[in-house]
């Protein structure tokens, strides 16, 4: 599979910064979208999303670098390309997650509220992104027949990408990819047609990511680890721990219709 989107010569292009960026940028127009409708304006809001994402990259960056050190401690050089791959939505999700709790509290804005709208915007640029992955050669599963991937009648394309290190393997980002998708949906239909509680939608976002990651971390094999424990799994668990409680707590909040992002 080629990684490269548009060569120019005298810079390439490849499909897996273009796809965060897709992502990225999708996850702004739905976020902006909200925050109108929530006191914020978008001058506000481009000034919390450009250092966030500066964050969330430089700890999804660090996360994956610290989990494959011996790699990058005998090729520093890589440590700075991100266009290779390497990023770990867990990592940016923390690193993003102390840099809102930090800014929120500076300049007054409702916490809960910013994460129940970013949830949103998160889970569809993690679908995107994993496409990404897959340019890359990244986020495969175990090694399977030709005839296991021809029965998912997957296109020729996505069978051919899957041909990685001499082997066919399973396609966990595409199941990751569709269940990111499907998680999309729901966190959407939930905000536009149920009346609930601010901190919900977070709540939601880490209990169905959570057991997206958990399921699907069983099947590839290219995952970061802890000793014998993929580490993938471990934050998996404890997300959905964190969501069933913001679930439970969110009961005593306002209305998330009646809530404004800045106080």
């Amino acid at each position: 599979m080629d990684s490269i989107l548009l060569d120019l010569g005298f810079i390439q292009i490849k499909w897996y910064s273009f796809l965060i960026l897709t992502g990225l940028i999708l996850g702004y127009f739905l976020a902006s979208k909200e925050t109108k409708k929530k006191n914020m304006s978008n001058e506000e809001l481009l000034d919390l999303g450009f250092y966030l994402i500066i964050f969330s990259i430089l700890g999804a960056r660090v996360y994956y670098v610290l989990f494959n050190l011996n790699y990058y401690l005998a090729n520093p050089a890589e440590i700075v390309m991100l266009w290779h791959g390497g990023l770990a939505i867990h990592g940016g999700i923390i690193a993003g997650l102390i840099f809102l709790i930090v800014y929120s509290k500076k300049h007054k804005i409702n916490l809960l509220l910013m994460t129940d709208i970013l949830a949103v915007s998160l889970i569809i640029a993690q679908s995107i992104g994993r496409w990404g992955n897959f340019f890359n050669g990244e986020a495969y599963g175990r090694v399977v027949s030709l005839n296991f991937l021809n029965n998912l009648h997957l296109p020729k394309f996505i069978i051919d990408g899957m041909f990685i290190n001499g082997a066919y393997r399973e396609p966990t980002f595409l199941y990751e990819s569709i269940l990111s998708l499907i998680g999309f949906i729901i966190l959407i239909v939930i905000r536009k047609k149920f009346k609930i509680k601010t901190g919900y939608l977070t709540g939601i976002y880490l209990i169905w990511y959570g057991i997206e990651r958990l399921i699907i971390e069983t099947f590839r094999s290219d995952s970061l680890m802890l000793g014998p424990l993929k580490i993938a799994q471990i934050i998996s668990i404890i997300g959905i721990i964190g969501g069933v409680y913001l679930i439970i707590k969110s009961k005593n909040n306002k209305l998330y219709s009646k809530e404004k992002l800045l106080k």
